[in-house]
């Protein structure tokens, strides 16, 4: 892949870990009831989704930014199975739409390996 696509990887990860403060109660909606203090998991995971998107961008951290962008979609995936099956935190989005973001997030990992180098 191109050096574009690696830039706009780290841009989508940078703005999405943005917006976790720009409209928290909307990522504060889709942490599944089950996980301890949604508040704090919403900033925690802005906060790595800022850092993991700006290591993209310096060489030495690429490939431990795109591993640590991997485990993090991973980590990701319960959000995606908990609004499939709640409502509220569907937040109005199509059933099909839902379902389709799970395989995205393995093509996002998939996207991601594509920068890793050992």
């Amino acid at each position: 892949m191109g050096q574009w696509h690696l830039y706009l990887m780290g841009i989508l990860y940078i703005v999405a870990g943005i917006m976790h403060f720009v409209k928290p109660k909307m990522y504060q909606r889709i942490i599944p009831n089950y996980l301890p203090n949604a508040k704090f998991l919403v900033i925690l995971s802005g906060i790595a989704e800022i850092l993991l998107g700006l290591g993209l961008f310096f060489e030495a951290d690429r490939t431990w930014a795109a591993v640590g962008i991997i485990c993090m979609l991973i980590a990701f995936l319960p959000v995606h199975f908990y609004m499939l099956s709640n409502e509220r935190a569907a937040m109005g989005l199509p059933k099909w739409v839902l379902i389709l973001r799970i395989p995205l997030q393995f093509g996002l990992m998939y996207w991601a390996y594509s920068y890793v180098s050992f």
